[in-house]
C-alpha cells in the first residue's frame, strides 16, 4: 500500500484492497491482463445467480459506479492518475462484456482475449474518454471497451453460431 499522509481508515484500505484486484495490479509488466482474471469468477457467479439480462445489467452500472469510488480513492492514495496498479476498472468491465452472451469456457476465452484488445489499444474513443477526471476517467475507457468487446463476443456468436449450446 503507498505511503498515506493519514492514518489509513477502514474505506482506503477497502477502496485499495478492491482497486488493485486483490493484490493482481502489482503484478509486474502486464498487471491489466491479470487482473482481468478476476472479472471471469466475478461473470460467473453473476450468470450463476442471476438469469435476468436486465437484473444483470444493473448489477454491471452497480458495480461500474461503485468503480468509480473505488477508483477515484485508490488514485488519490497512489497520488497518480490512473496508475497501472489499479485494476478494477478492467474487472469491472466483465459483466458489461457478457451482458448478451453466457459465458462458457470458449466465450471467457473470446471474451477476455477482445476485451484485452480493446483495452490495450484503445480504439476511438476509448484514448479520448480515459481523460476524463478521476475515477470516472480510470472506469470509463474500460467500460467501452467492455462494449466493444460485447459487440464482438456477441457478432460472432450471430454470425458463425460457434456458441451453439454443448460448445465450451
Amino acid at each position: 500500500m503507498p505511503e498515506l499522509s493519514e492514518r489509513p481508515t477502514r474505506w482506503s484500505k477497502t477502496s485499495h484492497l478492491l482497486a488493485t484486484g486483490f493484490g493482481a495490479g502489482y503484478v509486474p509488466l502486464i498487471p491489466g491482463t491479470i487482473g482481468s482474471l478476476w472479472g471471469l469468477p466475478l461473470i460467473w457467479g453473476i450468470q450463476l445467480i442471476v438469469d435476468d439480462p436486465l437484473v444483470r445489467a444493473v448489477l454491471a452500472a452497480i458495480i461500474f459506479f461503485a468503480g468509480i469510488l473505488i477508483c477515484g480513492a485508490a488514485e488519490k492514495q497512489f497520488e497518480k492518475e490512473d496508475p497501472g496498479q489499479i485494476v478494477f476498472d478492467e474487472i469491472a468491465a466483465f459483466p458489461v462484456v457478457f451482458l448478451f452472451v453466457e459465458m462458457t469456457l470458449l466465450t471467457a476465452v473470446i471474451g477476455f482475449v477482445l476485451f484485452r484488445l480493446f483495452d490495450i489499444f484503445k480504439p476511438w474513443p476509448i484514448r479520448k474518454i480515459e481523460r476524463l477526471p478521476g475515477g470516472l476517467g480510470v472506469m470509463a475507457d474500460d467500460l467501452v471497451a467492455g462494449i466493444y468487446a460485447a459487440a464482438g463476443l456477441l457478432l460472432t456468436h450471430q454470425v458463425l453460431g460457434m456458441f451453439e449450446s454443448g460448445a465450451g
